[in-house]
């Protein structure tokens, strides 16, 4: 019986989890895609925290009307970039969530990436 999408980005998702785990030093940077919008988060996997958050709802980012949603995810990844170095959070692990590395997720990772985050 074929798996249907959503089944397939799941067993890929637990595939990724099974390997990366965020820490105190080194969390974990998760991205969930919906159609319209864009989220991350940075967690401490073992105290079971979320560090802190970023998403294409915040009020910087959705004011500005009939922007891509690639622009979007830049805009998202920046943001994020800028409140990790106000936490101090320098080294992160990347978690895809079982998307494909491109288009929304790689902006938004690109963008972190010049915004001062190493994974």
């Amino acid at each position: 019986m074929a798996l249907s999408k959503l089944e397939k980005r799941t067993r890929i998702r637990m595939r990724i989890r099974k390997k990366i785990s965020g820490t105190a030093e080194k969390p974990r940077l998760a991205v969930f895609r919906s159609n319209k919008q864009i989220y991350a988060q940075v967690i401490d996997d073992l105290n079971k925290v979320t560090l802190l958050a970023a998403s294409s709802k915040e009020k910087d980012i959705s004011v500005q009307a009939g922007i891509k949603k690639t622009e979007q995810a830049k805009l998202v990844g920046k943001s994020l970039a800028v409140k990790c170095k106000e936490k101090g959070i320098e080294n992160v692990v990347f978690d895809r969530s079982g998307y494909k590395y491109h288009g929304r997720v790689k902006s938004l990772a690109d963008a972190a990436r010049e915004g001062g985050l190493k994974f």
